[in-house]
């Protein structure tokens, strides 16, 4: 193993964990111990972490609540410098030195300042983006691409994105005009106008959706992304998509499930899509190392108040992404 500076190559490092199944009061700040990394392993200082409603869902029980697995280390995604490797550490993009700027997904336990992650999940952080920004593309860019791959989108195209000033919502609309498709994408009258920048037609949701959606694409919606999960988004969709294998959510799993649309994620009957989303990386990295791709960051909190990042991301209302800095 490598180390630099003063790295020691053991060490501790500060995490965040929940303590019990519940809210984010049951969240709290341990000391771990950091690893060596092994064999194909790298270590990272940790700059930025993305947050994601996956990480409140863990220990809020929805995949289960078995107290055998407690503490729960949280996070899946982070930015950082190489600061010691193992041997054959080797990443998508070629061998991983100390020193090197990365992104790690996905990577369990993110939610850290010091990481041990497999080589395999680091591939180079692009020099334009920030590490608020890098530490939250990837989880949000991965299940855009996804969700793109899942519905089909073509050339010429039109695609009803649900959410679409979220932290997944901007990443889909950017990659589908990208594409070539027209975005009608439903968020708050507030954000239409950064949707209008990204190429998207904005609608507000609410109470005639539908008939806003026809207004703004008179030709039809051949697809449609659910990445909000309310009871509207599924019912707008099945009413303006007749080809329900075209029609996919993030979100609503049991509407889903009986809708018989896709079901995309971790959620029950999920599609994980791993193959899919572990070749996103490196094309992320490069779209958003030409510009073509921005991440837009909503907040960002220390590490030690991710409970109140967790707040914040549950609320629902943010645009773009939510980070963590240790």
């Amino acid at each position: 193993m490598i180390a630099v500076g003063n790295v020691l190559p053991t060490g501790m490092s500060e995490a965040v964990v929940a303590s019990a199944y519940g809210g984010p009061e049951v969240l709290s700040v341990i000391d771990v111990t950091v690893p060596e990394p092994g064999p194909g392993q790298v270590r990272i200082a940790v700059r930025a972490i993305g947050v994601n409603p996956f990480d409140y869902k863990v220990y809020g029980g929805v995949f289960g609540a078995d107290p055998a697995k407690l503490p729960l280390r949280l996070g899946t995604e982070a930015a950082g410098v190489v600061t010691a490797v193992g041997a054959d550490a080797t990443g998508p993009a070629g061998p991983v030195q100390v020193g090197d700027e990365v992104i790690a997904y996905r990577a369990p336990g993110a939610y850290a300042a010091e990481l041990v992650v497999p080589a395999t999940s680091v591939v180079p952080k692009p020099a334009g983006l920030s590490w608020e920004q890098a530490g939250g593309l990837m989880s949000a860019g991965a299940t855009a691409v996804h969700v793109l791959e899942a519905v089909g989108l073509g050339k010429g195209e039109t695609v009803l994105v649900h959410g679409a000033a979220g932290g997944v919502g901007l990443v889909v609309v950017q990659l589908a005009v990208a594409r070539g498709a027209t975005v009608v994408a439903t968020a708050s009258p507030a954000k239409h106008e950064l949707l209008r920048e990204l190429g998207a037609v904005p609608v507000a949701y609410g109470p005639g959706l539908a008939d806003r959606v026809r207004a703004a694409a008179p030709e039809g919606i051949h697809a449609a992304a659910d990445l909000v999960g309310t009871d509207e988004a599924v019912d707008v969709s099945l009413e303006l998509v007749s080809d329900r294998s075209r029609i996919a959510t993030i979100a609503a799993f049991e509407r889903g499930g009986q809708a018989g649309i896709k079901l995309l994620g971790s959620g029950p009957g999920g599609d994980l899509g791993t193959g899919i989303r572990e070749a996103a990386r490196l094309q992320l990295t490069e779209a958003a190392a030409a510009g073509r791709l921005r991440i837009l960051i909503a907040s960002s909190h220390p590490l030690r108040e991710a409970a109140a990042a967790h707040r914040e991301s549950m609320a629902g209302h943010t645009t773009g992404k939510i980070v963590l800095l240790p």
